[in-house]
C-alpha cells in the first residue's frame, strides 16, 4: 500500500512539474513576456497592451501605461517604441506618441501622454499587407542601454556600412542602400563629394541595413546579456526631424526574430539627420543590448 501511494505521489508530482514547466516557458530572447491583454513591468512602467486588431493596412493596439512605482524613475513616454513580432519581411516599429499621425481614415484615439506619468491610447503600426505573420507586439526604449554591450561602426555616404564580422555581437551587419539628401529634400549624388558648397547646413541619410546571424547563438547571447539587441544610428533629431521618411523609419530598430526561426534576418531602414557632414559623412551605426517586453497572441 505504501509503495502504491509513493508511486501515485511521484506521478502527481511529475505531472505538476510538467504543467509548471509548460506555463513558464521563457519569453524569446530574454524579453519580458505576456499575452495580449495582460500587463508587464518594463522600463519603470506597468504597460498593458490590449485589443490587437487590423484595420485597412495597419495593426492597431490599445496601450495603457503608468509608473511601476509612484515617483520612481521610468523611461520618457516619448521614447517608448512599439513593434510587430512575427516572421515579418522587415521590422515595423513606431514611437507610441505620433504613431497614428499618418492615419486619417480610421476612428481611433491616438496614444497621448497628458503628463510624464501617463501614456494611453491607440498605437498604429504599419502599413503591412501580410498581416497573417503578426504574432504579437514588442516594446522597448532606444534610451535604455545595457552597460558593456555596445559595438559601434562608422557609416558614410556613398559607401554606407561595410560588412561587419560577427565576433563582437553575433550578428553580421551591412548596408544595402544609401540615399543622401540636404535639408530641403534634394537628393545628393556621389559627385556632390567634389562640390565645395554641397555639404552646408543640415541633411539626412537613409540607410538600408541587413542584420543576420544564427538564432541559437543570438538566443544564448540575449540570455547572457539580459535582453535582445537594437541597432541605432546617429546623429539624429527629436520629433519629426528633417523629413517624413525620417519620422517613419526612425533611428533605431529592435532585433527580435520570430522564435520559430533558425536564423536572424532583419532588413530595415534607418535615418541619420542633423548637421549634414555629421549625418552623411561621419554617421555611426551602433549595436547595443536593451530590455524589451513582448506580448503575444494566444493562438
Amino acid at each position: 500500500m505504501r509503495a502504491l501511494v509513493a508511486v501515485l505521489l511521484a506521478l502527481i508530482t511529475g505531472v505538476a512539474l510538467v504543467a509548471c514547466s509548460d506555463d513558464s516557458q521563457p519569453s524569446p530572447y530574454a524579453t519580458q513576456g505576456a499575452k495580449i491583454g495582460e500587463s508587464l513591468a518594463i522600463l519603470g512602467w506597468n504597460v498593458s497592451v490590449v485589443n490587437l486588431r487590423f484595420d485597412h493596412d495597419f495593426v492597431l493596439i490599445d496601450v495603457d501605461a503608468s509608473p511601476s512605482q509612484t515617483g520612481g524613475q521610468h523611461a520618457k513616454p516619448d521614447s517608448l517604441r512599439f513593434g510587430l513580432y512575427g516572421a515579418l519581411a522587415h521590422p515595423i516599429e513606431g514611437t507610441a506618441l505620433g504613431s497614428c499621425s499618418g492615419v486619417t481614415d480610421l476612428s481611433l484615439q491616438p496614444a497621448v501622454s497628458p503628463d510624464p506619468d501617463k501614456l494611453s491610447g491607440t498605437v498604429c503600426l504599419g502599413p503591412l499587407r501580410d498581416q497573417t505573420q503578426v504574432r504579437g507586439v514588442y516594446a522597448y526604449s532606444p534610451q535604455d542601454r545595457i552597460p558593456g554591450t555596445i559595438a559601434a561602426y562608422g557609416a558614410s555616404f556613398p559607401v554606407g556600412l561595410t560588412p561587419t564580422g560577427d565576433t563582437e555581437t553575433g550578428l553580421v551587419l551591412k548596408s544595402t542602400s544609401v540615399d543622401a539628401f540636404d535639408a530641403s529634400g534634394a537628393q545628393l549624388m556621389p559627385t556632390a563629394l567634389g562640390e565645395p558648397n554641397a555639404f552646408n547646413g543640415n541633411g539626412y541619410m537613409l540607410l538600408g541595413l541587413d542584420a543576420t546571424g544564427l538564432a541559437s547563438r543570438y538566443r544564448e547571447d540575449s540570455i547572457r546579456r539580459g535582453g535582445p539587441l537594437m541597432v541605432q544610428v546617429t546623429p539624429t533629431l527629436p520629433g519629426k526631424g528633417l523629413s517624413y521618411a525620417c519620422s517613419v523609419y526612425g533611428s533605431s530598430m529592435l532585433i527580435l526574430p520570430d522564435s520559430s526561426l533558425d536564423a536572424v534576418v532583419a532588413r530595415g531602414s534607418l535615418c541619420t539627420q542633423g548637421e549634414i557632414n555629421q549625418a552623411l559623412l561621419y554617421a555611426t551605426v551602433a549595436v547595443v543590448g536593451t530590455h524589451a517586453a513582448l506580448w503575444t497572441t494566444s493562438e
